[in-house]
């Protein structure tokens, strides 16, 4: 089958299906990721032990230099680098679901989804939300953790308002990695692919040190780097600070990456054969 018939005919089948249908499928869908999770328990790791890992490491390792820097010791790195990795919590979970499509696609599972009378979109709307789910639950770990090892919340309001923002702009980033998935031949390629993209945005940011010690050229670019803003959005909105600037921002980056990226997402997952 051509990819232009192939095209046409998810169109048409796509639109006999109603709105609540496509909830319905999308529904479904989410039971049956959740199984899949719940089956195959080691899908969690990354969501469980990335964040103690990496808030153990920085806290315990670089927290008192850094945080001597900050004019503080190690208290005050805890401040400084738990909301930075709340921001990195949806780059490095929205690259799970370009290796589960990549890995969907791979093993037959997407030849059955498109075998049965549901719309094409619930497959990806689907995955998203569960990956989002995952996010969620990545960012809970990593606040538990922050506060057994000194993080002090003190404004539950912009607490909730960045791990909102964090999901915003993680829900932007898996299109990106969807594209990945349809387009690389397997998860390791997925992967390493994503360890590209992923490197240099976060070290070169504001995530784990203040920025102004580094050369002129690497604060160039951590100025227009998406996390930066993320992350001292966040750490605005949770230990307080100025917020309007890098919160728009990150909308900004989030819309963007959303309108560039989706359509190209949506159609090579159509198109792919």
């Amino acid at each position: 089958m051509s990819a232009t018939t192939l095209t046409h005919g998810t169109s048409a089948a796509d639109s006999r299906i109603s709105l609540r249908g496509h909830l319905r499928h999308t529904g479904a869908l989410v039971r049956r990721n959740l199984l899949w999770i719940r089956q195959d328990p080691e899908s969690m790791f990354d969501a469980i032990l990335f964040p103690v890992v990496f808030t153990l490491l920085f806290v315990y390792v670089f927290g008192g230099s850094i945080g001597q820097s900050l004019g503080g010791g190690q208290e005050a790195y805890v401040q400084y680098v738990v909301p930075g990795l709340m921001a990195m919590m949806g780059m490095s979970m929205a690259q799970g679901v370009g290796t589960g499509f990549n890995q969907d696609f791979n093993t037959g599972v997407m030849d059955r989804f498109r075998s049965l009378p549901i719309g094409r979109g619930s497959v990806l709307f689907a995955k998203i939300a569960v990956e989002l789910l995952r996010m969620l639950f990545a960012t809970t770990v990593l606040l538990v953790v922050g506060v057994l090892v000194g993080f002090d919340i003190t404004n539950w309001g912009g607490l909730l308002a960045a791990v909102g923002l964090s999901v915003v702009f993680g829900s932007a980033l898996m299109w990106v990695f969807i594209t990945l998935g349809v387009m690389m031949k397997n998860a390791q390629s997925v992967q390493a692919m994503g360890f590209l993209v992923l490197m240099p945005l976060q070290f070169g940011s504001s995530i784990f040190a203040p920025t102004d010690s580094m050369p002129g050229w690497l604060r160039n670019f951590t100025d227009v780097n998406p996390l930066s803003a993320l992350a001292d959005s966040a750490r605005g909105l949770m230990v307080g600070g100025p917020v309007a600037g890098d919160v728009w921002l990150t909308l900004a980056w989030s819309v963007g990456i959303t309108a560039v990226m989706a359509p190209v997402a949506i159609h090579k997952f159509r198109t792919k054969n």
